[in-house]
């Protein structure tokens, strides 16, 4: 079955730098779009950043652009989330995903807790 495992979350200062990585399996991945969410606690969840397997289009939230690098490996397996300048908002669960064509995200990580500390 499909699995998607986050991994590289922690604890960090405000100004450092971190990378999320999104391991994917059960499937073959070309022609979907990955993306990364977060939930901060008492927020709803946001779309943060995404990334086409086929071509490699990124995809950013406004608040994170310039700072956040969403990028995936040729083997079609592994998406990655550079993460620079990292602020205390943050803060949050972050979350990888996986969808096809305009559908709606289906599948979904167990998340992964980035904290950044002031």
């Amino acid at each position: 079955h499909v699995q998607l495992v986050e991994s590289g979350g922690g604890l960090v200062q405000a100004g450092d730098s971190l990378t999320l990585s999104c391991a994917a399996s059960g499937r073959t991945f070309s022609g979907y779009t990955m993306g990364w969410f977060r939930q901060a606690p008492g927020k709803e969840r946001e779309f943060v950043a995404a990334i086409t397997w086929l071509g490699g289009i990124t995809y950013y939230a406004d608040s994170v652009k310039g700072r956040l690098t969403c990028s995936r490996y040729d083997d079609k397996t592994t998406v990655y989330l550079q993460m620079n300048s990292l602020k205390p908002k943050d803060t949050a669960v972050y979350y990888c995903a996986a969808k096809w064509g305009a559908r709606s995200y289906e599948y979904w990580g167990q998340g992964t807790q980035v904290t950044v500390s002031s």
